[in-house]
């Protein structure tokens, strides 16, 4: 009307600016039933100005009330109970290296009520969790061997699915190391004959079963080798005193070994990964940021002091910027104390609000999660 201009005449040339990439389409204006029309770089400015007025609009809770919601957010208080819960605990922690014997010492049964052992063991067997060493060994000076003991090896509990996402991520070892002559027969056997039980292993290498379990452990210790089974890592990261013995009676050692577990599963090497490129890289970055979130709740960078197979802040900062300019993440400043851009869930803001206003976090908790 202030152009003048007949109804058809516009329509075609919005559409040709729109080609040109000049104007978007859509509903700008709240309540409106009819499409609307607006300037790129204007619709990019308003959009600005809801986001720092949103950002606006938060309060921030101190450290304690932060750390008070962590609890809450990661269950400890309120475990969870059976394979299933276990699984959600494992999918939230997935990428988090932890010392191999303090899984099941101290992080799984804080989050687990009455965890038992054969949950991990069956979630493994069926194929839906994976474990590894996810962060390479340190070799100081000229010493090329690594003999670090498999119970303080830092290893990771993860999605099977989601493997090669987070092997893309782990740092590369910054210097070769040299395997030991029983390491070397041993790994040569299973890329020869593939996924090996031990019994198999014993009979390829021609070595004892005490060299194949000592072997073992030093594959392990180097991320170099995994199990479909807890059990055989289990059995490694027991003292000797405490490992069952499957031997003959009569035969029966004071220290029983690996080979003695029927159900420590078949051992395998971790597959060579394709070469990196820059889509493999930003997928690996994006289901690290999205686990990130699904883990803490609200991340930032002091944050990442935290974990230990996160990429760059400055990595992670493009994904969340994008997901916040979808509309779902929450942008601002959440917790006092820390400096930068922090970023949140819309389920987590409703915790921490509720926790800023001092009501009872935990009763509300389950009311904030989604369906």
């Amino acid at each position: 009307a202030s152009l003048h201009v007949a109804a058809c005449g516009v329509g075609a040339a919005l559409a040709a600016l729109e080609g040109e990439g000049f104007a978007l389409r859509g509903r700008y204006t709240p309540g409106t039933a009819h499409e609307e029309w607006c300037e790129r770089g204007l619709l990019a400015r308003i959009h600005r100005y809801s986001l720092d007025r949103r950002r606006r609009e938060i309060a921030p809770v101190s450290e304690a009330e932060f750390r008070r919601f962590q609890r809450v957010w990661q269950g400890l208080d309120d475990p969870g109970e059976g394979p299933e819960a276990l699984y959600a605990v494992i999918e939230q922690l997935a990428g988090l290296s932890q010392a191999a014997a303090e899984w099941e010492r101290t992080v799984l049964p804080a989050r687990l009520h009455g965890y038992q052992p054969f949950w991990l063991d069956q979630l493994c067997a069926e194929g839906r969790v994976a474990w590894l060493r996810l962060l390479p060994p340190r070799v100081s000076g000229e010493r090329r061997r690594v003999t670090t003991p498999v119970r303080s090896t830092p290893v990771a509990l993860l999605p099977r699915e989601h493997l090669a996402l987070w092997r893309r991520l782990a740092p590369a070892t910054s210097q070769e190391i040299e395997l030991s002559g029983l390491a070397t027969r041993v790994r040569g056997a299973l890329a020869a004959q593939g996924a090996s039980f031990f019994a198999d292993l014993v009979a390829a290498t021609g070595l004892l079963r005490t060299q194949v379990e000592t072997a073992l452990a030093e594959l392990v210790a180097l991320g170099l080798v995994t199990s479909d089974s807890f059990s055989g890592l289990r059995t490694l990261i027991a003292p000797a005193s405490q490992r069952p013995s499957f031997a003959p009676r009569r035969h029966r050692s004071a220290r029983p070994r690996v080979s003695g577990v029927g159900a420590a599963g078949r051992w395998s090497l971790l597959p060579t990964l394709a070469p990196d490129d820059a889509a493999a890289r930003d997928a690996a970055v994006s289901h690290c940021a999205q686990a990130l979130l699904e883990r803490h709740g609200v991340v930032f960078r002091a944050l990442l002091d935290e974990e230990n197979c996160a990429p760059p802040w400055r990595e992670l900062l493009y994904v969340y910027r994008r997901l916040e300019a979808r509309g779902e993440l929450r942008g601002g400043r959440f917790v006092e104390r820390y400096a930068g851009e922090q970023f949140a869930l819309p389920q987590a803001l409703t915790l921490l609000r509720k926790a800023h206003a001092g009501d009872g976090i935990n009763a509300s908790f389950a009311d904030s999660q989604p369906a």
